[in-house]
């Protein structure tokens, strides 16, 4: 495993600094280019699969649905991006990079393939689709019927936490998780996350304790310390968290409301992001396989390429880590 030394000596700045950043300290005062290239290099650093080059391609995009600030603050899809890069430096592909804010300039290359990464709607794909009709989605399946997609089992992934919960004897099990809009604010999108603990919580007659935000550091931070609030002593002796940068926030809420962790409430979240396993106590986490996910996507495309008109799916599966945060 990586050090935080190791990634402080790859970005040129103090380890000090690379902590605060990794465990999303606020009262730290750094760029968001110092940030970006600390996670970038947290992430490069936990990755390490060679392959041989092969002879150039045609070009090819990667459409992300967020902008690179907006990725900062969740690793989640950075991942899968880098992973995406990663694979395409491996095959020697031609690869032009379309965040949110700066769409524009698709029109402007020649593309051949997208890989997109995210979540988009009905409109958005249709415009995707006047460039090329070879487009790979990574973490959303809009039409397996036309298009390629690179997706997680999350209701499997829930289950794999919650047995485990209950395996522990933990009978007052919360959930904090996030809720996401199309960008063009056409719709919410549905979250397996979130229906299978309900459902899970149905099944067994227990009470659902369940707060919603964003997927972000600072929602984690603000539902947890809403739950204390609220639930007082019935507050759940462990939370499920729709994902690791969430998990995050939830950490320090709890310690600074002075709750043991995993003592009192156990905590478990989603993705392993490199950063999970440098905050305290480590993160227990499902371990999502994302760059893997991106690498697929890219074989996926390179086979649309050569003709494959059968479109494919592609369910990746998950790993339950247990570390210090969970018992």
């Amino acid at each position: 495993m990586a050090t935080i030394k190791d990634i402080a000596q790859k970005v040129k700045c103090s380890t000090s600094t690379v902590s605060r950043v990794l465990n999303y300290d606020e009262t730290l005062s750094v760029s968001d280019d110092t940030k970006k290239r600390i996670f970038e290099v947290a992430e490069e650093l936990s990755y390490s699969k060679k392959r041989g080059k092969k002879s150039l391609t045609p070009k090819i995009a990667i459409i992300h649905w967020y902008t690179e600030k907006e990725e900062l603050n969740d690793l989640y899809y950075m991942s899968i991006r880098l992973g995406v890069e990663q694979r395409c430096q491996e095959e020697r592909l031609e690869l032009v990079k379309i965040f949110k804010d700066n769409y524009d300039e698709l029109e402007k290359e020649n593309i051949q393939g997208m890989i997109a990464v995210g979540k988009f709607s009905s409109e958005e794909i249709a415009s995707l689709n006047k460039v090329t009709p070879n487009i790979v989605f990574v973490d959303y399946d809009p039409d397996n019927e036309r298009y390629d997609a690179v997706v997680v089992d999350f209701e499997k992934a829930t289950k794999k936490v919650l047995d485990y919960f209950t395996s522990k004897g933990h009978e007052r099990i919360g959930y904090i998780g996030g809720r996401e809009t199309f960008r063009d604010a056409s719709a919410e999108i549905v979250d397996e996350r979130e229906i299978t603990f309900k459902q899970y919580m149905k099944e067994r007659d227990d009470n659902s304790y369940v707060f919603t935000g964003s997927f972000t550091v600072d929602d984690g931070y603000s539902l947890m310390n809403r739950a204390i609030k609220e639930l007082g002593e019935e507050l759940p002796t462990a939370f499920f968290v729709g994902n690791d940068t969430m998990a995050i926030g939830c950490l320090r809420a709890l310690h600074e409301n002075g709750v043991a962790v995993p003592e009192r409430v156990s905590l478990i979240g989603v993705n392993d992001i490199s950063v999970s396993k440098y905050v305290y106590p480590a993160l227990s986490t499902v371990k999502v396989y994302t760059e893997l996910m991106g690498e697929t996507a890219v074989g996926l495309l390179m086979e649309r390429l050569l003709r494959r008109k059968v479109a494919k799916k592609v369910t990746m599966s998950t790993k339950l880590k247990l570390r210090k945060s969970s018992k």
